[in-house]
């Protein structure tokens, strides 16, 4: 591999940006495609339909034949709150091919016995995302009720660009959730991002159910997205 192909994939690793390595099989060149890169025609449909897919492919466009391989970021799912949703939810997640975080400054609840295996930070949102940014391959899930632990995750979710940002709660919790961040000054269109209730609506009353309707919903937003995106 060319060492300036290898050097820019390296650095898309190493800033957690999706890029592809479409290489032309016919004489072995290969170059490197960003995500946000404009690339026309049939190789640009391909190479935008491996990105949202996630899966290398061949490729044949105008009796040429190419190779896309994808490098997608690991994408993270920041659970706020070691509730019991959060313990249905994190094992589901890493099936999924998520890697999950829970984030809880509560300390009786944030313990390993209840999250084993898991990645656990028994302290406040503020300085564990300060120290781990979350960024566009991320999804924000918020299941403290308290303002005081939740409200800072879902703002800097939604400054991050996040493809994700749901929020536990009635709708009265919710519209409450959305009077206080408008207050705060978030910007109207993002608060509109937020999934509130969060979950897909599939009658879910049990903490089992409930992680089942968050993770569906978190997939479901994962795989349009990225089919809508340009």
């Amino acid at each position: 591999m060319d060492p300036a192909v290898l050097k820019a994939l390296n650095a898309a690793r190493a800033e957690r940006r999706a890029a592809a390595l479409v290489t032309d099989l016919g004489d072995g060149r290969d170059r490197v495609v960003g995500e946000d890169d404009t690339i026309p025609g049939e190789l640009g449909a391909a190479i935008a339909e491996a990105f949202r897919s996630g899966r290398a492919a061949p490729v044949s466009v105008s009796g040429r034949d190419f190779f896309v391989n994808v490098h997608l970021p690991p994408v993270r799912m920041v659970i706020i709150g070691a509730v019991h949703i959060s313990q249905a939810l994190a094992p589901m997640a890493s099936a999924a091919g998520f890697h999950p975080e829970i984030i809880d400054p509560r300390t009786a609840f944030a313990t390993p016995e209840r999250f084993a295996g898991i990645d656990l930070a028994a302290d406040w949102p503020e300085p564990v995302l300060a120290a781990r940014p979350l960024d566009r391959w991320c999804a924000l899930v918020a299941l403290t009720h308290d303002p005081k632990i939740d409200d800072h995750p879902i703002r800097a979710a939604l400054e991050a660009g996040c493809f994700y940002v749901g929020a536990l709660g009635s709708r009265k919790t919710h519209g409450r959730r959305i009077e206080r961040l408008a207050d705060a000054g978030v910007d109207p269109v993002a608060l509109s991002r937020i999934r509130g209730p969060i979950g897909l609506p599939i009658g879910a009353s049990t903490p089992v159910e409930i992680a089942v309707s968050i993770l569906a919903e978190i997939i479901g937003e994962r795989r349009q997205s990225r089919a809508e995106a340009p």
